[in-house]
């Protein structure tokens, strides 16, 4: 006799959010679930039971849901539904290459548009990731990592690289790679961090771009230890 059905990690997680029903609420909560790495990749997402946790039809949240195959957050199969999207282990390594090469773009440009509250901003960021790496906390370290490369970006002020950044940094989200690594290899990586931090600030295009390629290729040898067992990638096609 089979035993009582578990309740959707995906579903417990936005009883607690908030109530809007509308269409971008919806999207909006479905896709912070899946970014903040608490519904792991190849999660089932019950529409029934996500729509009666909004209190609407099954309309809206598939509505939101297509719109999240677009952005390649969720997979969809006829007989399985739907899931929270894989990627191999193989195309995981080519989404950060796709992202160095936009970064690399965004941040020659960024570094010659900078103004000092961009700096301000920088630094603030900076901070925050230093707090996360002191206090051991894999979560925060992932989502302040990115909060500071965002900052060191931005300046750059080109919507579609941006969102191009944007939509390949959100493909590689649901794994957080960057809560599997131990606290000396977050250390290295957040002395690439205060390196980036100071060639941005004195305004230093080579050795930011320099110390940017650096930072990466730790990332891609990190990359390519991350356990393959634990069902969080695809199976290679």
């Amino acid at each position: 006799m089979p035993g009582p059905r578990r309740r959707s990690v995906l579903v417990a997680l936005l009883a607690g959010r908030r109530t809007d029903r509308s269409q971008g609420a919806i999207l909006d909560d479905l896709r912070a679930c899946i970014l903040d790495g608490e519904v792991p990749p190849g999660s089932a997402i019950p529409v029934d039971a996500v729509a009666a946790a909004f209190g609407v039809s099954r309309i809206p949240v598939r509505e939101a849901l297509m719109t999240l195959i677009g952005e390649g957050l969720v997979d969809h199969r006829p007989h399985l539904g739907y899931r929270v999207a894989k990627l191999t282990a193989e195309e995981f390594g080519e989404i950060y290459l796709v992202r160095e090469a936009l970064e690399t773009a965004a941040l020659r440009v960024a570094v010659g548009q900078a103004r000092a509250d961009d700096d301000e901003r920088a630094a603030a960021a900076h901070a925050a990731l230093e707090a996360a790496v002191r206090a051991g906390d894999g979560r925060a370290y992932h989502r302040e990592s990115r909060r500071f490369h965002l900052a060191l970006i931005r300046p750059c002020r080109m919507g579609r690289l941006l969102h191009m950044l944007g939509t390949a940094w959100n493909m590689t989200e649901p794994l957080q790679p960057m809560t599997h690594l131990g606290p000396a290899d977050r250390e290295l990586l957040h002395r690439d961090h205060a390196a980036m931090l100071g060639a941005f600030t004195a305004r230093d295009a080579d050795a930011l771009i320099a110390t940017c390629a650096v930072h990466h290729g730790r990332l891609q040898s990190y990359i390519a230890l991350l356990p393959r067992d634990t069902g969080l990638f695809a199976d290679p096609l």
